[in-house]
């Protein structure tokens, strides 16, 4: 058993003062006790909360961070950023993928996100030839996610067209694209390696509706089970509803809604252009929406109108895409921001708690949950994992607060500095803001960046 001692403990029914978790060999919370349990293995005084899930990553993109800051001749937008994407993708090996990832993962830790899902397109060689093992690149991520102790959700991306009407996919695409045998036996192959660990999920992910058609969709999503995540870009982009629209008629959640079981597995990512109408679709069916607002921002996509979703009850979860900045509380309090921005109010998304930073930071730990498929019960409660962040009380953004505005100082006035441990299924992976792989995982990254930078 793992005994860990709270002073101050966030659970699903608010805060608790001085309890003890016991949790099995697996991480799983089995007990909740008031008061230090004697053979208690770790004490900690700050504020714990529950660790976040990152439901949207591309782990490579983090290496490309601040190299597509740059405009050129014509207007700068999401669709010449992926043009710098695909030059520096075209680059990156097995090994390097690795390494990058790794300490990504690291970063993420750091951050508060003790789980991720790895939105995993990059599968075969630079020349477009699948590895002889055609789960290399995945299995170099779960590599990547075990050095660094983070759970892991891959997502394997079946990506097979350019755009809408099923356009052949372009030379710089090669590397991405997959047939629907390929993607089939890629994603048994790594369900039969790691489906037997609850740290490890595998689930599915179609691109989106302009790299995959309906008949190839319906045939991945008739052979495989179904209760496994399946996660989607969708409504990104002003330009995609346009193209959407003018292949089908429909726009992008009008489509998927009507064509496929829309239902609480699914996580539509972005969905940053959408009607009322489609609003209500996605939180009738019981589906998360995975917002990414500092990639949102960064790409200039929009921003999603998380308000009125709310107020249906809709689901929510954040990720951090393109990686260009892994922060958690970045994240939730740009998510914030946006909707005061675009409506000239303040305190939006507290879901009817007291606190803003409360009530939306427990809003997305559970969206996360949802959305990857993490086992057990989400948030610290018996049944759940042990998978917390322990802020620290001495930071000057906590200093003096009382409980009740914790989440508020750390969200909206703290920074980086705030996380002190990190935990992972009842395994502190992170103490006192270190990781004790941290600086080969560091080491590593930086010979990787050499090498890559100097081949641009």
């Amino acid at each position: 058993m793992i005994k860990h001692f709270f002073s101050h403990l966030l659970t699903p029914d608010g805060w608790r003062q001085d309890v003890t978790l016991e949790m099995d060999e697996a991480g799983t919370i089995t007990s909740m006790q008031d008061g230090k349990a004697s053979e208690a293995s770790v004490s900690h005084t700050g504020y714990a909360v529950p660790g976040m899930a990152n439901v949207h990553s591309h782990a490579f993109q983090r290496a490309m961070a601040g190299l597509a800051e740059t405009s050129g001749n014509t207007a700068d937008s999401f669709w010449s950023w992926r043009q710098v994407m695909y030059r520096f993708v075209s680059e990156i090996s097995p090994e390097q993928l690795e390494s990058i990832a790794a300490q990504l993962y690291l970063e993420m830790l750091k951050s508060g996100f003790t789980s991720v899902g790895e939105f995993h397109y990059l599968h075969h060689d630079p020349a477009g030839r699948a590895y002889a093992d055609l789960s290399e690149m995945g299995h170099r991520l779960m590599a990547a996610a075990g050095q660094a102790g983070i759970g892991m959700t891959l997502l394997p991306v079946l990506y097979r067209y350019s755009g809408f009407g099923s356009l052949p996919a372009l030379d710089h695409q090669k590397r991405f694209t997959c047939s629907a045998d390929q993607y089939l036996k890629m994603v048994e192959a790594l369900t039969e390696t790691y489906g037997e660990n609850p740290n490890h999920v595998i689930g599915v992910a179609p691109h989106s509706l302009r790299a995959v058609d309906p008949d190839l969709l319906a045939e991945i999503l008739n052979n495989i089970p179904k209760n496994v995540p399946c996660h989607i870009h969708i409504a990104e982009q002003v330009k995609e509803v346009e193209g959407c629209l003018d292949w089908s008629g429909q726009r992008p959640v009008d489509w998927l809604a009507s064509h496929v079981e829309l239902d609480e597995r699914w996580c539509l990512i972005h969905a940053t252009h959408v009607t009322d109408n489609e609003l209500d679709q996605i939180a009738t069916a019981g589906a998360v929406v995975g917002l990414c607002p500092i990639t949102e921002a960064n790409l200039g996509d929009g921003i999603f109108p998380a308000t009125e979703f709310q107020q249906k009850h809709g689901h929510i979860a954040l990720g951090s895409d393109s990686n260009v900045l892994v922060s958690l509380h970045e994240e939730c309090r740009l998510l914030e921001y946006g909707q005061r921005l675009t409506r000239q109010s303040r305190n939006l998304l507290g879901n009817g708690h007291k606190s803003t930073g409360q009530g939306l930071f427990e809003t997305v730990v559970d969206g996360g949950h949802q959305a990857l498929g993490r086992p057990g019960k989400p948030g610290l409660q018996v049944g759940g994992q042990g998978n917390f962040v322990v802020l620290d009380p001495r930071h000057p953004a906590l200093t003096g607060k009382p409980l009740n505005a914790i989440l508020d100082s750390w969200i909206f006035a703290g920074d980086h500095a705030v996380v002190k441990d990190v935990a992972v299924n009842g395994k502190l992976v992170v103490m006192d803001r270190y990781h004790e792989e941290e600086a080969s995982i560091t080491e590593r990254f930086s010979v990787v960046m050499k090498e890559l930078t100097a081949s641009l």
